[in-house]
C-alpha cells in the first residue's frame, strides 16, 4: 500500500482523482496490516510531511498517518519511540535542520496520537530536557512560537522543580533577542502573535509554578540594563509586563531603586528601554510600570537618572502619540515626564516644536477620540506653559491652536504640579530613606533664616505675595543693571521658581540691611520695611534721571554715575510727579498722599499740606491706666526729605515706633463724642463722659471679639478712625494763627486724599516707660477685618491743593511749638468722599514682650487688583464727612455684610503661614485667634489691597498669551540662573539620599512624626519642623 501512495503522490494524475486514490487508501487503515507494513507506511507519512514537496503532499501525509496511527497504535507507540524523537530535535531528517519548525508540528501530532499510550511519560522525560536545550539556543520567534504551542497543549513537557526557573529565565532571553527586520503589516501581525504565544506560555508558568515569577523578571532587567553596546534586547520583552501582577509593582520598584549593586548606567538603560516598550502594540500596562519606576526614582531622589532619560526619550514619547494603539499609554508617560521634570523648561521644549502638527492633525480628524485626545493634552500643555512663562514667541501659536479647548483653572493647575514633582513624590518606596526635604505641600518657598532675619523674612514672604507687584518686579527688564531693585527681582523669581524648600537670601540682605542694623540681632521690621521701600524708590529715581539725561544708558547702573543721576533726581523732585508713568513704582504700589488741615478756632481760617505716605502707622487709644505707667511721645507727622516717601505718624528709620501723647487721646476721644454722641466701649478715654447702654450697644460692632474682661477689642478700623480723628491743639500745643497774629486753640484733621494701591498698615505696639527706662510693648488684641473700608477725600481740584507748606518745616523737632509751623491759606476744596474697600493680603506677626527680641512670622494670600471686587452703597455727605460713625456702626456698614460672605468663602481660600524656611497651610481664623492662643504673638505690619484696581502692568492679561500664569516672563539670565540652582539641587539631594541609603543600609530606620503642633505657637524661634509620617516596618528586600 506504501508504494501505490507513494507512486500516487508523485504522479501526474488529475489532483481529483489522486483525492480519490488517497481517500481509499485511508480507508484501507482499518485492514490488518503486519508490523513492517506499518512501519513502511509510517516512514512514507512522516517523509511527506517532513520533506513534501508541495501542500498536497504534506496534507495527504498527515491524513494517511493519523489514519494509520489510530487503527495501529502499538506499532505506531514503536515506531514514534524516544531515539526518534531525540534523533529529530538533535540530527533532523534527512537534510531537513534540526531547527526547523516542521518538525516541531510533527512532534506536536505525534504526541497528540500517542497521547493514551504508557511510552509518552517517556517522550515527556526526553522533552522537558530537550526544551530547556532548545530555548538556550535562541530559537527564532517561529520556532520559539511553535514550541509555546507545543507545551502549552502538552504541560507536561515543561520542565519541572529548579529546571523550571532555568527554563523560564532562558526563555525570558530568548524573548530578548527576538527581531523583526520586516516592515510590513502582514509580517508585523505574525511576528507580534508570535511573541504573545511565548509570553502567553510564560505566564501560564508563572501562574502554575509563582517560584519562577521572581527570577524571570531578574533576567528582564538583566536584559534591559545590559550596557554591552553589541546587544540590544528586543522590544517584545514589553509582551511580558501585561502578566506581572499589578499588587507587585510596590515591592518591586522598592527593591530595584534601593538595591545599592544597581549602578546607575544600568538603571538609566533599563529605564530607556521600558520607555521604547511604549511602542509594542497591546502590551498593557506598560505605561504604569513605567511611572511606577519615575516616581520610585524620585522617591530616592536619583534625580541624575530622570534628568538623562526624560531628555533622551521625551520626543520619542511624543512621537508615539500619533499612533492609536500605544496612544493612553504613551500619553500617561510624557504626562508624567513633563510635569515632574519642573527644574528646567529643556524637556518641554523639546517637544514644544512638534506640538502645532499633532493638534491640527486632530483636529481636522474630527473623531471624538481625537477631540477627548486633544482635551487632556491641552490639559497638559497649559500646566507647563503655566509653570515656565516666559516663552511668548514659542507659546503664542500653540495657544492659537488650542484656544477652542477648555483651559484648566488656576488651582487645578497647581494642584497637578505641586503633586507631580520629583520633590513630592511619597517616599514609602523607600524603607529606609528619611522624608525628602522638597518644596512643602503648598508649593511655596520658604526663607533661610540668616542669623535673627526673620524681622526680612517676613516683610519679603509679605511683599512677595503682594502679587501685582511681585508681577511688576519681575517684570523690570534690569539686565546689567546691579541695582537693589534687580536683586528683588532675582530673590522673587528664586522664590516662585526654585525647586528648594528653602532660600537662602544672603546677597539680598547685605544689600538691603539698613546700616545701622547690627547684624545677627533682632530688628524692627516695620523699619526695615520702611527702609527697604525707601531705598527702591530712591534708586529708581536716580535711574529715572540718568535714563533721561543718557538715553543710550538705559537702566544701566553705575558707581561713576551715581552722584550725577542723584542731582538729576533732586532737581526732578522739585516739580512733583503726578501722572503715573513719573512715579516709580514704589509709589504707583505704596503710596497715597494724606492731607493735614488746621482750622484757627478763632478766626476760621485755614492751613493745609498734602504729603505723600507709604505706610500709615496706627497707635493705640490709651487707658488712664496706661498713662500713669508709661509716656508715649506724639508721633511725628509725614515729612518728605529729597523727595524721599516717608510713613505717616511713625518714627524714623533710627526710632523705635511711638504712639500718640495721652491728652492727646483725651481731645481725640473728646470729638469722637462730640460727633457721635457717645464713645465705644474700645476707647477708654480720660473724660468721664456719661454714656447709655442703649448708645453703646449701637455704637459697638457685633462681629468684634470680647475680651475676658467683658471689654470689646478694637479693630483695625477702630484704630484707622483714631488715626483720622480730629486733634484740637491747645496749651503748649496751641497754633500760631498769622491771621490773628497769635497763639490760637486749633482744630487738626488729616485726610488721605490718594489711597495706594497697596495700604500698608503698622500698629504701633511698642512705647516708652518713663518710670522703668524700658521700652514696653502693647500686648491688647486688635481684630484684623476681611474688607476694610478707607475713607479718602479727594478734592474737586489737585492742583489747587498746594503740595508744600510756605514754611519749611522740621517736623523731627517735635518740642517746637507746631503752631509756628503752620499758616494759614484762607483756601478750602469741596471734597468727594468716597470709601475704598481692602481686602487682607497679608500679616506680619511679631511674637515675643519687646522689640529688641522675639520672633517675626507672617501670613499672607495671593489676591490681585480683579478679585473679589464689589460695588459700594452710595453715601450721604454726611456719612462720609463722619467716617468714624460710618465705621464704628458696624451692623449698618456696607462692608459688614461683604466681610460675613467673604469669610465665609474664605474657608476655601488658601492662607499661608511663612515661618522662616517653614511653609504651611493655615485659615483666615489662625489668623484672627493667632493672639488669643498665643498672648505674646500679635499682628504688628498689615497689607491691605486695594479693589477695583484697573492699575496692572499693560497687556498683562493672562489670556492674551504673554502672561501664561499670570506673572510676566523672565528675563533669559534669571531663568538660566534658576535652572543652572534646580538642577544643583536635585544633585545635593541624590548625593544626600545616597549617603543615607548606605548608612541605613544595615539597620532599620524609623522616626518619630514631628508634624506642625496647634498647641505650640508659630512664633517659635527654634528650628522649622520637619513634616510628619509614620514608624517604617523592615521589608525584605527583593534584588535584582
Amino acid at each position: 500500500m506504501d508504494k501505490i501512495l507513494e507512486g500516487l503522490v508523485s504522479s501526474s494524475h488529475p489532483l481529483p482523482l489522486k483525492r480519490v486514490i488517497v481517500r481509499k487508501v485511508v480507508e484501507s487503515a482499518e485492514h490488518w496490516l503486519d508490523e513492517a507494513q506499518c512501519e513502511a507506511m509510517f516512514d512514507l507519512t512522516t517523509r511527506l510531511i517532513l520533506e513534501g514537496q508541495d501542500p498536497f503532499q504534506r496534507q495527504v501525509g498527515h491524513q494517511v498517518l493519523e489514519a494509520y496511527a489510530r487503527y495501529h497504535r502499538p506499532e505506531f507507540e514503536s515506531f514514534f519511540n524516544k531515539t526518534f524523537v531525540l534523533g529529530l530535535l538533535q540530527q533532523g531528517y534527512h537534510s531537513l535542520d534540526r531547527k526547523d519548525v516542521v518538525i516541531l508540528d510533527y512532534i506536536h501530532n505525534g504526541l497528540k496520537l500517542i497521547m493514551s499510550c504508557p511510552s509518552v511519560l517517556d517522550l515527556f522525560s526526553l522533552l522537558q530536557v530537550e526544551v530547556l536545550r532548545m530555548v538556550c539556543e535562541r530559537p527564532e520567534p517561529q520556532l520559539c512560537a511553535r514550541l509555546s504551542d507545543l507545551l502549552t497543549d502538552f504541560v507536561q513537557c515543561i520542565p519541572k522543580g529548579k529546571l523550571s526557573i532555568t527554563f523560564c529565565q532562558q526563555l525570558v532571553r530568548t524573548i530578548g533577542h527576538f527581531q523583526c527586520v520586516s516592515t510590513q503589516e502582514k509580517e508585523l501581525r505574525e511576528y507580534v502573535s508570535q511573541v504573545t504565544k511565548v509570553s502567553n506560555l510564560l505566564q501560564n508558568i508563572w501562574k502554575a509554578e509563582p517560584a519562577t515569577l521572581l527570577p524571570s523578571l531578574q533576567e528582564v532587567f538583566a536584559s534591559i540594563s545590559s550596557t554591552d553596546a553589541s546587544f540590544e534586547p528586543s522590544v517584545a520583552l514589553a509582551s511580558l509586563v501585561q502578566h506581572i501582577p499589578l499588587q507587585m509593582i510596590t515591592v518591586l520598584i522598592r527593591s530595584l531603586t534601593t538595591d545599592p549593586n544597581v549602578k546607575d548606567a544600568s538603571m538609566t538603560q533599563a529605564l530607556c528601554r521600558m520607555i521604547d516598550w511604549l511602542s509594542w502594540p497591546l502590551a498593557q500596562h506598560v505605561d504604569t510600570w513605567v511611572i511606577a519606576l519615575l516616581k520610585g526614582l524620585a522617591a530616592v531622589q536619583k534625580f541624575t537618572i530622570l534628568i538623562d532619560v526624560t531628555l533622551l526619550k521625551i520626543e520619542l514619547v511624543f512621537n508615539r502619540l500619533w499612533f492609536p494603539l500605544v496612544r493612553p499609554g504613551a500619553l500617561a508617560v510624557l504626562s508624567h515626564m513633563l510635569l515632574s521634570f519642573q527644574h528646567s523648561p529643556e524637556a518641554f521644549h523639546l517637544i514644544v516644536p512638534h506640538v502645532l502638527n499633532l493638534v491640527h492633525s486632530f483636529k481636522s480628524n474630527g473623531q471624538p477620540s481625537s477631540t477627548a485626545f486633544l482635551v487632556q493634552l491641552t490639559e497638559l500643555i497649559h500646566c507647563m506653559m503655566y509653570h515656565y512663562s516666559g516663552f511668548p514667541d514659542l507659546y503664542e501659536p500653540i495657544l492659537e491652536a488650542i484656544k477652542d479647548f477648555p483651559k484648566p483653572s488656576e488651582e487645578k493647575i497647581k494642584l497637578i504640579l505641586n503633586q507631580s514633582a520629583w520633590t513630592s513624590q511619597s517616599n514609602t518606596l523607600a524603607s529606609c530613606l528619611s522624608r525628602l526635604s522638597g518644596k512643602s505641600e503648598t508649593g511655596k518657598t520658604g526663607l533661610i533664616n540668616l542669623g535673627n532675619t526673620c524681622y526680612m523674612n517676613s516683610v519679603i514672604q509679605a511683599l512677595f505675595m503682594a502679587t501685582d507687584f511681585r508681577r511688576q518686579v519681575l517684570a523690570l527688564n534690569l539686565n546689567g543693571c546691579n541695582s537693589l531693585m534687580k536683586k528683588l527681582q532675582h530673590l522673587f523669581a528664586f522664590l516662585a521658581h526654585t525647586q528648594r524648600e528653602a532660600y537662602a537670601p544672603r546677597i539680598f540682605f547685605e544689600a538691603s540691611r539698613p546700616p545701622w542694623f547690627t547684624p545677627r540681632s533682632q530688628q524692627d521690621c516695620s523699619e526695615y520695611l520702611r527702609f527697604l521701600l525707601d531705598r527702591l524708590h530712591e534708586e529708581e529715581k536716580i535711574l529715572k534721571a540718568q535714563s533721561s539725561h543718557k538715553p543710550s544708558d538705559g537702566l544701566g547702573f553705575n558707581e561713576a554715575s551715581f552722584q550725577d543721576g542723584a542731582s538729576k533726581a533732586a532737581e526732578l523732585t522739585e516739580t512733583p510727579c503726578t501722572s503715573d508713568s513719573e512715579k516709580t513704582l514704589i509709589e504707583r504700589m505704596f503710596g497715597g498722599k494724606l492731607q493735614t488741615h488746621v482750622c484757627c478756632l478763632n478766626c476760621r481760617s485755614t492751613s493745609q499740606k498734602v504729603e505723600a505716605f507709604t505706610d500709615l502707622s496706627l497707635a493705640f487709644c490709651p487707658s488712664p491706666a496706661m498713662e500713669d505707667l508709661s509716656f508715649q511721645e506724639p508721633a511725628s507727622l509725614p515729612s518728605a526729605q529729597d523727595g524721599g516717601l516717608m510713613q505717616a505718624n511713625g518714627p524714623g528709620p533710627s526710632e523705635e515706633p511711638v504712639v500718640y501723647n495721652p491728652a492727646t487721646a483725651a481731645f481725640v476721644c473728646d470729638s469722637v463724642v462730640n460727633e457721635i454722641g457717645s464713645p465705644p466701649d474700645e476707647f477708654h478715654c480720660t473724660e468721664n463722659t456719661s454714656v447709655s447702654n442703649e448708645a453703646t450697644k449701637i455704637l459697638v460692632n457685633k462681629d468684634v471679639p470680647q475680651k475676658p474682661g467683658g471689654e470689646n477689642t478694637p479693630s483695625v478700623t477702630d484704630l484707622l478712625n483714631y488715626f483720622l480723628a480730629t486733634e484740637i491743639l491747645t496749651g503748649d500745643n496751641q497754633y500760631y494763627c498769622e491771621n490773628c497774629a497769635s497763639l490760637q486753640n486749633a482744630e487738626k484733621t488729616m485726610q488721605i486724599t490718594e489711597e495706594p494701591e497697596y495700604l500698608i498698615l503698622t500698629l504701633l505696639r511698642f512705647s516708652y516707660d518713663q518710670k522703668y527706662h524700658v521700652r514696653r510693648k502693647i500686648l491688647d488684641n486688635v481684630s484684623l477685618p476681611l474688607v476694610l473700608e478707607l475713607p479718602v477725600k479727594r478734592t474737586t481740584s489737585f492742583s489747587s491743593l498746594s503740595e508744600s507748606w510756605s514754611v519749611d518745616v522740621d517736623f523731627s523737632d517735635i518740642s517746637e511749638n507746631l503752631a509756628k509751623k503752620l499758616k494759614p491759606s484762607r483756601t478750602e476744596e469741596p471734597f468727594c468722599p468716597k470709601l475704598v474697600p481692602y481686602l487682607l493680603s497679608s500679616v506680619v506677626v511679631h511674637s515675643g514682650i519687646s522689640s529688641e527680641s522675639g520672633h517675626y512670622y507672617s501670613y499672607a494670600r495671593n489676591i490681585t487688583g480683579t478679585e473679589s471686587s464689589y460695588e459700594m452703597c452710595p453715601q450721604s455727605e454726611t456719612l462720609a464727612l463722619a467716617p468714624s460713625q460710618n465705621h464704628f456702626m458696624g451692623r449698618d456698614s456696607p462692608s459688614a455684610v461683604i466681610e460675613q460672605d467673604l469669610e465665609t468663602k474664605e474657608m476655601s481660600k488658601e492662607w499661608f503661614l511663612f515661618n522662616d524656611s517653614r511653609v504651611t497651610f493655615t485659615s483666615f481664623q489662625s489668623v484672627q485667634k493667632i493672639t488669643s492662643r498665643f498672648p505674646k504673638d500679635t499682628a504688628y505690619v498689615l497689607l491691605y489691597k486695594k479693589q477695583n484696581s484697573t492699575n496692572g502692568l499693560s497687556g498683562s492679561n493672562p489670556t492674551n498669551g504673554l502672561w501664561v500664569n499670570g506673572d510676566p516672563p523672565l528675563q533669559k539670565e534669571l531663568m538660566d540662573a534658576i535652572t543652572k540652582d534646580n538642577k544643583l539641587y536635585l544633585q545635593e539631594q541624590e548625593l544626600n539620599a545616597r549617603a543615607r541609603a548606605l548608612q541605613a543600609a544595615s539597620a532599620s530606620c524609623s522616626f518619630r512624626p514631628n508634624g506642625f503642633d496647634d498647641n505650640d505657637p508659630p512664633g517659635s524661634c527654634g528650628p522649622a519642623g520637619g513634616g510628619g509620617g509614620g514608624g517604617f516596618n523592615t521589608v525584605g528586600r527583593l534584588v535584582f
